[in-house]
């Protein structure tokens, strides 16, 4: 329920700052995490963006004082942190349709996105499987990259597309001394394992270093000594990959985490993919330890 309540916490603190300059790192602290951490979790739950969210709360409220009120729509705009009048013109008819001019209008249908809240969900259709395994520290190499959290959800798979059409799988897996006909599923990704800055977080597609490695032109990350919490995905067809795990990111945030007896500890986020014979299915791990007050 701690969980539950830090992240309407967060939501209050956006709903109460709307007309002013919304710093994302302080909307995380009221969550009691990163930045990165808040925004990845937020989009995993809501599926779509915090500035995404933000934008249409904004606008809704703008459109509310619109119709409302005698407000000139260039105050309007700056009060709601637009540049100019072009720009909230152009920003409010992406989401309502009409202009803001048009929107005084008797009649005319506008849209309306509601603030947001969390609250625990009773469900039990689909059970969640997971395992809780303590591991020494270990290392995982490969091909990096730094994505923006706005919209990770779409450029973390462009990512993985681009590392298969230049075949660099087949070179990470000769990497490990093996023969890349008997090595499916030794491909793996791992997130957030060092400090970015609030708007942009380390993602890796990786294997696991073994002493036959070569480690050369690849990033080496060091995972520390934790205990995991492993959940598992259903086995699905190959072309169900990125919805599978951004599914069972969103069950571990949404039904997991909030009634679990153990809080995550940031960073080092592991999926892994396992195969088996023409279905696969993912694991993500996830640091953890006993909840403090719970």
């Amino acid at each position: 329920m701690d969980w539950i309540q830090k992240m309407n916490q967060a939501l209050t603190y956006i709903e109460e700052n709307l007309t002013e300059e919304i710093d994302f790192g302080v909307v995380a602290q009221k969550a009691c995490c990163s930045s990165y951490n808040f925004q990845r979790m937020f989009s995993f739950i809501t599926d779509i963006t915090l500035a995404e969210y933000i934008r249409r709360r904004r606008l809704t409220k703008a459109a509310f004082e619109l119709q409302n009120s005698d407000i000139k729509i260039i105050d309007l705009a700056m009060k709601y942190g637009y540049d100019s009048p072009v720009s909230f013109s152009r920003a409010f008819h992406s989401i309502h349709g009409i202009t803001p001019n048009k929107a005084r209008e008797e009649g005319v249908q506008l849209k309306a996105y509601p603030r947001l809240s969390f609250q625990i969900t009773i469900k039990g259709v689909s059970e969640m499987n997971y395992r809780i395994e303590t591991k020494p520290e270990f290392q995982v190499y490969g091909v990096e990259g730094i994505f923006d959290n706005e919209g990770c959800n779409d450029t973390v798979p462009k990512f993985w597309d681009k590392f298969c059409e230049k075949n660099q799988g087949d070179r990470l897996i000769k990497s490990l001394g093996k023969d890349p006909k008997t090595t499916e599923g030794v491909i793996h990704a791992i997130c957030g394992y060092r400090n970015i800055s609030d708007k942009a977080f380390p993602y890796m597609i990786c294997a696991f270093k073994t002493p036959e490695a070569n480690t050369e032109g690849y990033t080496v990350v060091d995972v520390p000594a934790a205990t995991w919490a492993i959940f598992t995905s259903e086995k699905h067809g190959r072309d169900k990959v990125t919805e599978a795990t951004q599914n069972l990111n969103a069950r571990i945030y949404t039904e997991w985490a909030p009634n679990s007896s153990y809080e995550i500890i940031e960073g080092f986020d592991l999926e892994i993919y396992r195969f088996d014979g023409d279905k696969c299915y993912e694991e993500i791990w996830v640091r953890v330890k006993p909840a403090s007050n719970k």
